[in-house]
């Protein structure tokens, strides 16, 4: 529903200018770095030609998403400092991508490998395996790509218009373009998104603290209201938040660049020296979302009250900034919506052509017909992503992606642990991939769908991150049964061939 009386007429003109401007930008990327769209490596990865910059663009848009956005200070207003967990996770996730992923990328690019699931089962071969782990991405990609419209719903909420009618609009512009022009739009957008969010959240540190009295007010006042507050939350962590912390930071880490559009965005890259210099250049995001979770303690200060901590970020920049500037930080937000959305369903769609379709269904299918059936498919993920947000509540998305960082941590074995061992077999790993995500879902169902179980140990309670307990239980199944069941003769040699 539109109210006229609740919207601002210049952020609202601000927003849909910047919005305009992305939609035409996704259409013209079609024309940008050309290349054969109706083949599934260059609709799909770009035609793997993206340098360290874009690449650079690319996976930091992809990664830090709208919902980081309105997410990360929602948690830091409402808990504090266990907020900032996702933090040390950016820290610890990039030496891995450093080490690991120019490994994978040359195998992939030799193979013609377009997905993680394709590597898999270039290396282990049969079809079960590779299908685990195509549906493991497709599952845990939908919810993340509905936490999207999440954010973008409250951007648009925060201009004054409710209803799922805007939404509807946006994601419709959003599958057009990304139907006909495939990773060169995100990719393309990811450079205004990008500059956008870093103009919002530099002019947002600089000029809120200045208005409330400084940092050390910022702080006080936070302390002072968790204070009041009670319970766990505060502006330190409490020793009963340690383990928690520490394996939701190491979790997410390992969990990161399994997703497929993590994996898309770093299998479009040029080259492996070109992954290299972006583990290197990435950290600078991570700056960017400590000072975007520092949002969550300036709303504090400012004394913002909502009654959903995912409205604080557009409360606070509405109390203070000019309407202008609402409008261009709420484009920034929304089409920070936009790109990892098209990055995800593009990842999506080469899951399920690649390693699902191809093999169970169509064998022979052409390279054509390959791609077309992406395309089909990620307008499919799109749909049912909107589908979550339209019929469903919000709360449902928000737990299906909470679970989906559990599962999609069960593919590290398979994917990770092969690129350095020949111990492991298939049967070992679909058998430790089946047990981890039973585990991590039934413990994830006893808490209520909370992402930390009490570990008791020794008669001490240790709360630990449920993906870490499911993947240490993945692991020891994988060992195991690897050593029980061997790998043939047939699929070492399959192995030794990459």
């Amino acid at each position: 529903m539109i109210d006229p009386q609740k919207i601002d007429g210049v952020a609202m003109t601000v927003f849909i200018a910047f919005f305009a401007l992305v939609t035409v930008l996704g259409f013209v990327a079609a024309r940008w770095k050309r290349g054969d769209l109706s083949q599934l490596h260059e609709w799909g990865l770009g035609g793997r030609q993206f340098g360290t910059l874009i690449s650079w663009f690319l996976v930091g848009g992809d990664f830090y998403t709208a919902y980081t956005v309105i997410a990360v200070p929602a948690l830091v207003y409402s808990v504090g400092a266990y907020g900032f967990f996702a933090m040390p996770y950016t820290i610890i996730v990039y030496p891995f991508v450093f080490a690991v992923m120019p490994k994978l990328w040359e195998v992939c690019k030799r193979k013609n490998h377009i997905t993680a699931a394709d590597y898999v089962q270039g290396e282990f071969g049969g079809k079960w395996l590779p299908a685990a782990i195509a549906v493991t991405g497709i599952v845990a990609t939908l919810p993340y790509i509905a936490l999207q419209l999440v954010g973008m719903q409250v951007v648009i909420k925060g201009l004054g218009v409710d209803g799922e009618i805007p939404l509807m609009l946006a994601f419709a512009i959003l599958a057009v373009y990304t139907y006909s022009s495939g990773l060169r739009a995100p990719a393309m957008i990811a450079f205004v998104k990008d500059i956008m969010i870093y103009i919002v959240v530099i002019v947002a540190v600089s000029v809120i603290p200045a208005k409330l009295g400084g940092y050390g007010a910022l702080f006080h006042a936070a302390d002072t209201f968790f204070a009041a507050k009670g319970g766990a939350a505060g502006v330190m962590l409490k020793p009963s938040q340690f383990t928690a912390y520490a394996t939701l930071a190491l979790g997410s880490a390992l969990a990161a660049f399994m997703y497929p559009h993590t994996m898309t965005g770093v299998l479009s890259s040029g080259s492996a020296n070109t992954v290299r210099k972006n583990a290197i250049a990435l950290p600078a995001y991570t700056l960017l979302l400590g000072l975007i979770a520092l949002l969550g303690y300036m709303a504090i200060a400012a004394d913002v009250h909502v009654k959903s901590a995912s409205d604080v970020v557009m409360a606070l920049l509405s109390r203070l900034f000019p309407s202008w500037f609402v409008g261009f930080s709420a484009a920034a937000i929304a089409i920070s919506a936009l790109v990892p959305a098209a990055i995800m369903s593009i990842g999506a769609a080469n899951l399920f052509t690649r390693n699902l379709y191809k093999p169970l269904i169509a064998p022979d299918v052409t390279p054509e017909k390959e791609a077309r059936n992406a395309k089909l498919f990620s307008l499919i993920v799109k749909f049912g992503a909107l589908l979550f947000i339209v019929v469903l509540p919000t709360q449902f998305a928000i737990d299906l992606q909470l679970l989906g960082g559990v599962w999609i941590l069960q593919i590290f074995p398979a994917v990770v642990f092969s690129l350095y061992t020949r111990r492991l077999t298939s049967a070992g790993l679909l058998a430790g991939w089946f047990i981890g995500i039973v585990t991590g879902t039934a413990l994830a169902i006893s808490m209520g769908l909370k992402p930390v179980y009490p570990l008791q140990l020794g008669g001490v309670t240790y709360p630990v991150y449920i993906g870490v307990l499911a993947l240490a239980v993945n692991i020891v199944v994988s060992v195991i049964v690897s050593a029980i069941m061997p790998r043939t003769r047939a699929m070492t040699a399959v192995a030794a061939g990459r």
